[in-house]
């Protein structure tokens, strides 16, 4: 005798179908779970993910069923044609929008959020700087200001050093065998050991913050920013003058790593 799906019988039909908000969410964590695994997954399991009923749940998945996006296997529920078809489609329209504009969203998200100047910063040629390639300024008096197409040193920045954070230990620590750190202001870090233990520091949380390490006044905050193959594009920076920033550092922090998981998200990373 074959083995029967992990199911619970759905609720009795009262006559309309209920589409609320939770039931979506539950329909694309479902999907979710699915597409993480190579294995069929167990009723089970999927209603542990969601933290709902069983009941709820196979009927969600009854649902996808009928619509070929998820199919009954043995002991459990894989993903279906319709679902691979979906995916295809999906790809595609990513593909007809610029990440710049995902990106550019996601800063001006984060700038209505924190009413601080947001920028996009790449890693250079050189291994050795990062150029700042969109900027949207905060609307306060008092505020950060830089231009598009600065550069920056990557030891002395959030930027550089979330960067360098996302690099290999080997790439880490050619760049800063050949360092020779420039003190730009009274407070810049110049000690390799120091600089070594931001990086990993920045490595373990996934954001960076600096306090008057490149210019006097500014305090910055970044976290990387990755595209559907996990590789990194570039830093999300969140600039504030320091007088400002001291109060709020935590939050901060919080806000650019929220912000820069969800640019990553609409990206396609899933990391």
């Amino acid at each position: 005798m074959s083995s029967q799906p992990d199911q619970t019988s759905p609720p009795a039909q009262t006559g309309h179908k209920v589409h609320s908000p939770q039931s979506v969410t539950r329909v694309i964590r479902i999907l979710e779970a699915l597409c993480a695994s190579a294995d069929p997954v167990s009723l089970a399991d999927i209603s542990r993910q969601l933290d709902a009923p069983k009941s709820s749940v196979v009927s969600l998945l009854r649902g996808l069923e009928e619509a070929g996006f998820v199919q009954a296997a043995d002991n459990g529920w894989r993903l279906g044609p319709g679902a691979f078809g979906l995916g295809s489609a999906l790809v595609a329209a990513r593909g007809q929008v610029q990440s710049s504009e995902l990106i550019h969203k996601g800063m001006a998200d984060l700038a209505r959020a924190s009413s601080e100047t947001v920028i996009f910063a790449v890693l250079n040629e050189d291994g050795a700087s990062i150029t700042y390639v969109d900027v949207i300024e905060s609307r306060e008096t008092v505020r950060f200001t830089i231009a598009v197409g600065n550069r920056r040193d990557l030891y002395c920045t959030a930027g550089g050093r979330v960067l360098l954070a996302g690099m290999k230990d080997e790439a880490v620590d050619a760049y800063l065998a050949a360092l020779t750190p420039q003190a730009h202001t009274g407070a810049t870090v110049t000690d390799i050991a120091a600089i070594r233990a931001a990086i990993a520091g920045a490595r373990k949380t996934g954001v960076a913050q600096t306090t008057d390490q490149a210019a006097n006044g500014a305090t910055g905050t970044a976290a990387a920013i990755r595209n559907a193959a996990g590789h990194m594009l570039g830093a999300l920076v969140l600039a504030a003058p320091t007088a400002r920033a001291q109060d709020r550092l935590a939050l901060l922090r919080d806000q650019v790593a929220t912000a820069a998981s969800a640019i990553s998200r609409s990206l396609g990373y899933r990391g």
